[in-house]
């Protein structure tokens, strides 16, 4: 077992009305000493917007009384959600769920001083599953994947765009191009291109027929659902950092855990290390109950003093964190 801190709770919902039914599953990064903690903040009619707030240590020492982002297109009209941050180039890059009632895809907004965002769109295939299925030759997995196509048409209807969550670039170039995290279920997939502007549906339709080379990881473990991208890669000497989310059941219902791998630094694609077993799973009182129970969703990571600084979303209704002794993570990775 990996120790771990427990931190506790870093912030709560508020009587604000943009945030007065949850708050959960925060981007953050640090700059200059001052923690930015970018989160999804949920109001009674059930809309998310991008809320705010600064922390020194994981002490909250400002916090703003409006969202950040809101919904100002048709394709978040109902909400921005789940925000991860990735600084590269003296660029912030801020990408989101954004979600129309009925598709969930991935849209990203960029920044030069952490205070004005410029929103771009989004940059996530809308194809339906079907035409995703079609593409997909020669895949000796294609029956998995068919599965959670076909339960989510069963949800949300036959045309319903693929479902994308969870994505967000690594810090540095590889190979000279941009490489962004992605989530076709039940797996995390890594793409590489050399423009945002290149992230157009003919990209997703080329992409596919070759989809089984983009795969990072897959469940591994029995009881293991499905997985997806959790905090944005950090750099080690020893490899990419990637912390990430499984899921799992327990006694009929699902369980979000983190969990950790190690991946090349040059060529991500290869996992250097992975854990087995969850890094943490829900255990404290406002992991287990809540909006959704039994979530602990981790957004958002940074390294301070030699520990790893966990940030997340807990039971979809209040943002924690937990920390770990860096060297001793990467060493049991390395062992595995």
């Amino acid at each position: 077992m990996i120790k771990s801190r427990n931190e506790g709770v870093i912030i709560e919902k508020s009587d604000l009305a943009f945030e007065r039914q949850a708050v959960l599953n925060p981007a953050y990064i640090e700059v200059d000493g001052v923690g930015h903690l970018f989160y999804r903040a949920v109001s009674d009619e059930n809309v998310s917007t991008i809320g705010y707030c600064q922390l020194k240590g994981n002490k909250v020492v400002k916090r703003l009384t409006h969202p950040l982002l809101v919904p100002e297109h048709d394709y978040e009209k109902q909400g921005l959600e789940d925000p991860r941050i990735v600084c590269l180039g003296g660029t912030y890059y801020l990408f989101y769920t954004a979600f129309d009632g009925k598709n969930a895809v991935v849209a990203y907004a960029t920044s030069t001083d952490l205070v004005s965002f410029e929103k771009h769109g989004v940059i996530s295939p809308r194809i339906n599953y079907q035409e995703v299925m079609n593409s997909l030759h020669d895949f000796e997995k294609r029956a998995l994947y068919r599965s959670f196509a076909e339960s989510t048409a069963q949800m949300r209807g036959t045309d319903v765009f693929l479902w994308e969550k969870d994505s967000f670039i690594f810090p540095k170039k590889i190979g000279g191009r941009y490489a962004l995290v992605h989530r076709v279920l039940p797996g995390i997939q890594i793409i590489y291109f050399d423009n945002f502007s290149d992230l157009v549906d003919k990209y997703w339709q080329d992409y596919f027929p070759s989809f089984s080379k983009s795969i990072l990881l897959e469940p591994e473990q029995e009881d293991e659902i499905f997985i997806g991208g959790g905090c944005p890669p950090i750099e080690t000497p020893d490899g990419w950092l990637l912390i990430y989310h499984t899921v799992t059941k327990k006694n009929g219902e699902k369980v979000y855990s983190a969990s950790a791998a190690l991946l090349d630094l040059n060529d991500p694609h290869k996992v250097l290390g992975r854990l087995n077993d969850p890094l943490f799973s829900p255990e404290e009182t406002w992991e287990l109950v809540g909006m959704v129970n039994n979530v602990v969703f981790p957004t958002g990571a940074t390294v301070r003093n030699g520990r790893l600084y966990i940030f997340y979303g807990a039971a979809d209704q209040v943002i924690a964190s937990r920390s770990f002794d860096l060297a001793e993570l990467i060493t049991e990775l390395k062992k595995r």
